[in-house]
């Protein structure tokens, strides 16, 4: 059973409560005030409880604390100093989220002093000598329109304790922290470190995985431009795969653990014919093998579109080093790659003509600036922080839990407990699986049965 699953059906073993760092007693200067009222809450699932019986057991369904403003506020603003960092990988809408924690910041509270903290925790550890960018309305005001980060960004622990030292010493009370789990597990850290030392700081994080694999907080910004810019790059793979005899148009996309992008993906262009996940496994050899069902692919059109998660088949790849990034992770071998030979010398060896085309577009698709919806959720989801934050909220990251205008604050320890996966009895799989059409080639008697049917 998964964290979320399990948070559903049993709510009465988890604490979904938010910290707080004090009573709120300043009145909010907030400009457009339609005030969250104090103990709102949102249910992330109220038919599981209804399902579950949980009103009758007198057991509380599962349900988040509402973001928004709030009447009265525990932060002063005039004494107030911020500081906004991003972490990990590159991901659409970095530099929108910034510029949104920063308008909110000096329009409604009107707090003057913002620190942009240079390339992620490390410019908060004094011996890297990293200067922070003072930020404004002014700097940050056509932002939104580059991709990338202009604080930059870097993976690694740093020290904890010389993190909170740097906060205290510049007085900051107010630190987000855009990232995903690896960063908001540091952030939950330095929340947990200014608790022990007494000192008033809000640590709110902004969920940024452009996998879309962390918990509770709905889906991720970036991912929804990351499916978009696919297009594309699926679109010439599949010119690729047609311009010749046998053509193959071989596609890696991002997704370390989790398939999301690779199956919305595949889902958002019905012209693909294989997709693999990580959560799928899959074999090469023997007939319910990949390279099997490319024949039989090949047996009733002259080519094939195939999307592959990073994270995909990672177990079919022997004899290479297990090597870890900066952060601790387990850097994926390179299954892109792995195929394109695997592919190429198998079919050489039967003796069929084939041509595999391999993109690999990872570093274009992250380092694009956010659009459309994407950027619309970008906004609202750095204006929900800083309300969480000046009403003293800590330790906790905000998210939509897919509804529309219905933010939440999460805590950090819960929304980065686990990865999210694909489920493959849910319906986005079961779509992927009838949009590609690929348990056809790689099952043998289907496959047979649906030549005879349709002399596919």
């Amino acid at each position: 059973m998964s964290i979320y699953e399990d948070v559903l059906q049993n709510p009465e073993k988890f604490c979904l409560n938010i910290d707080t760092l004090g009573e709120c007693k300043i009145p909010s200067p907030v400009r457009n005030p339609v005030f969250v009222e104090e103990g709102a809450r949102i249910y992330i699932d109220y038919d599981v409880a209804r399902q579950k019986g949980h009103l009758a057991r007198g057991v509380e369904p599962a349900s988040f604390e509402k973001a928004g403003p709030h009447r009265m506020i525990f932060h002063d603003p005039a004494w107030s100093r911020a500081a906004i960092l991003t972490a990990g990988g590159l991901c659409p809408g970095l530099n929108h989220v910034i510029k949104g924690l920063v308008e909110i910041l000096t329009l409604d509270y009107g707090i003057k002093t913002i620190y942009g903290i240079r390339y992620g925790y490390r410019g908060l550890v004094s011996e890297h000598n990293l200067t922070p960018l003072m930020l404004d309305n002014d700097v940050v005001d056509t932002v939104h329109t580059l991709g990338g980060t202009i604080l930059g960004s870097s993976r690694g622990q740093q020290d904890t304790m010389k993190i909170v030292d740097t906060l205290e010493r510049m007085n900051i009370n107010i630190l987000f922290c855009i990232g995903g789990d690896g960063s908001l597990r540091a952030a939950r850290d330095i929340a947990e470190a200014c608790k022990d030392r007494r000192l008033a700081v809000s640590v709110v994080g902004v969920p940024k995985t452009i996998d879309n694999d962390l918990n509770f907080v709905g889906r991720s910004f970036g991912f929804e431009t990351a499916v978009a810019e696919t297009s594309r790059i699926i679109q010439a793979a599949h010119i690729e795969a047609k311009g010749t005899v046998n053509g193959i148009g071989l596609v890696k996309l991002m997704g370390r653990d989790s398939g999301f992008i690779t199956a919305y993906a595949a889902v958002a262009n019905p012209i693909v014919n294989f997709c693999l996940v990580p959560e799928q496994p899959f074999v090469l050899d023997g007939e319910h093998g990949l390279l099997t069902a490319l024949e039989r692919r090949f047996k009733s059109k002259n080519h094939a579109v195939i999307l592959v998660a990073e994270g995909a088949g990672q177990d079919l790849i022997e004899g290479e080093p297990v090597r870890c990034d900066a952060s601790g992770n387990i850097l994926k071998k390179d299954i892109g790659e792995f195929l394109r030979d695997k592919i190429t010398a198998h079919f050489k060896a039967i003796g069929v003509e084939t041509s595999v085309k391999y993109f690999d577009p990872s570093y274009t698709i992250r380092s694009i600036p956010a659009v459309g919806a994407d950027a619309i959720r970008c906004y609202m989801l750095a204006r929900a922080a800083v309300h969480a934050a000046m009403a003293g909220r800590t330790n906790c990251v905000v998210g939509d839990i897919n509804r529309s205008e219905s933010y939440t604050l999460v805590p950090i320890a819960l929304a980065a407990s686990e990865r999210q996966k694909l489920n493959l009895n849910g319906d986005l799989w079961r779509t992927v699986l009838d949009t590609t059409s690929q348990n056809f080639y790689f099952n043998p008697s289907s496959f047979s049965k649906r030549i005879d049917a349709r002399n596919l």
